[in-house]
């Protein structure tokens, strides 16, 4: 071994050796735990390498059961097809640690749909680890203690009529029906029975940016009623590119925004900020039959604040 490869290997005991000595795991202990990342795609560039290899280390010791991949895994423009390189130098070789080998059940973003959308559905044909059974679905998880989740997961995109407006740059969203979505998801949220109910989609239903408020206030008009109506514990989005956790006054929702997991955006507080900031990440939920948990996580590993919900 060269004299540059002893020292990029002692280099990374270093890292790993401090990464695990400064981050206490004991809060995800006997906890059923899971990664939530979005906006990921820039072929490994900006801080995804960094972040991908961090949720590896911490994977070692938190030993998350699926990653929510919440849209936006490919800018700019999507993918061609299943065989699209971007596949390999935006996903396979960046989330390459072995403990990320585990389900990633994904929704589609803004940017899938600039490209063949259906392409991220039937890529499970090709990667055992991705599990996208529909643009929009459901899932139940049951951990030791018995304590029960439901994920639904939602295809935001066709709910925003902008994207409609724009078919040249987003062809695919003429062909889906949002009003089939919400009927569904009002369905489906009707008889959730379980412990704890999350529902995620690519778009913020609150949040703090420069983009424009109607993607928001249409969100709020549509979707959020039936949040609200059957009385979800969190809405996690993505796509502002920071993180960013919103309660209302007229509802117990916890509206959280989970940052990029490449490039970030500053952030500032509005009505309903209970936490925000600009850094780039990811989050681990984690739960048991008391407690919901959802940590905000940097680049480096560090837990920058945790949404929590008692029973």
């Amino acid at each position: 071994m060269n004299i540059k490869r002893q020292l990029a290997a002692l280099l990374l005991a270093v890292s790993t050796i401090s990464f695990a000595q400064t981050t206490d795991f004991a809060p995800f202990d006997g906890n059923f735990n899971f990664y939530i990342a979005n906006d990921l795609g820039r072929n490994g560039y900006y801080d995804q390498k960094p972040i991908a290899e961090t949720m590896g280390n911490m994977a070692e010791e938190i030993d998350p059961e699926f990653v929510i991949a919440n849209g936006d895994i490919h800018h700019y423009d999507g993918v061609r097809s299943i065989n699209d390189p971007l596949w390999l130098t935006s996903y396979e070789l960046v989330y390459s640690h072995p403990k990320l080998m585990i389900d990633w059940f994904a929704t589609l973003g803004n940017h899938e749909y600039r490209g063949n959308s259906q392409a991220i559905l039937d890529y499970k044909t090709v990667s055992r680890r991705w599990s996208m059974e529909d643009r929009y679905y459901t899932k139940t998880f049951k951990h030791k203690d018995n304590s029960t989740l439901r994920v639904v997961w939602l295809d935001t995109t066709p709910l925003i009529s902008k994207y409609h407006d724009e078919n040249e740059t987003y062809p695919d969203v003429q062909t889906q029906d949002p009003k089939r979505q919400l009927a569904w998801a009002d369905s489906v949220l009707n008889t959730a029975k379980e412990d704890w109910v999350i529902v995620v989609g690519h778009h913020p239903i609150y949040a703090e940016t420069s983009k424009g408020e109607s993607e928001r206030l249409e969100l709020q008009n549509s979707l959020n009623p039936i949040l609200k109506k059957h009385g979800v514990d969190m809405y996690i989005a993505g796509h502002i590119h920071n993180f960013q956790h919103i309660r209302m006054p007229d509802n117990g929702i916890d509206y959280v925004v989970n940052s990029s997991g490449t490039t970030s955006r500053k952030v500032k507080p509005i009505q309903g900020t209970q936490f925000c900031d600009s850094n780039t990440g990811f989050a681990i939920g984690s739960l048991n039959k008391q407690e919901l948990n959802l940590s905000m996580v940097d680049k480096s590993g560090n837990i920058l604040y945790t949404v929590n919900r008692r029973k």
